[in-house]
């Protein structure tokens, strides 16, 4: 068994330079609610703005390019999955569905074996 500690070392310039990347996201999305008597495009562009700007930000900071490099490697393995056909999917949807529907029975069933046991046969109530 391996045992290798990684050590993350963060600096003050990363966490400030996320910081400011969150900031730039939440004054975006402030600055398209407070410029709600404008038109669409001003304040889609305010928000777009804000978007950037953290983009940009968190871009030259160690976390956003472990985060891009976490996204890329991401993309790289979802295209290694294979997908199953439209017909697969079908069959297996509907095995599903029957799976779900024989339960139910079973269970509606169960409740109502154990509702005459226990209020006609044990209580006596009905």
């Amino acid at each position: 068994m391996s045992n290798h500690q990684v050590q993350t070392v963060s600096t003050s310039s990363d966490k400030i330079k996320v910081f400011a990347a969150v900031f730039a996201i939440i004054a975006g999305v402030v600055a398209f609610y407070f410029l709600a008597d404008q038109s669409t495009p001003v304040r889609a562009s305010a928000l777009v703005a804000g978007l950037l700007l953290a983009v940009g930000a968190a871009w030259t900071s160690q976390p956003g390019r472990d985060f891009l490099g976490f996204a890329k490697e991401s993309v790289r393995e979802v295209k290694k999955v294979v997908w199953p056909s439209r017909k697969e999917a079908t069959q297996i949807t509907a095995i599903v569905f029957g799976f779900v529907l024989l339960m139910a029975l079973f269970l509606w069933g169960t409740d109502k074996v154990l509702e005459v046991v226990l209020y006609n046969v044990i209580l006596g109530w009905k």
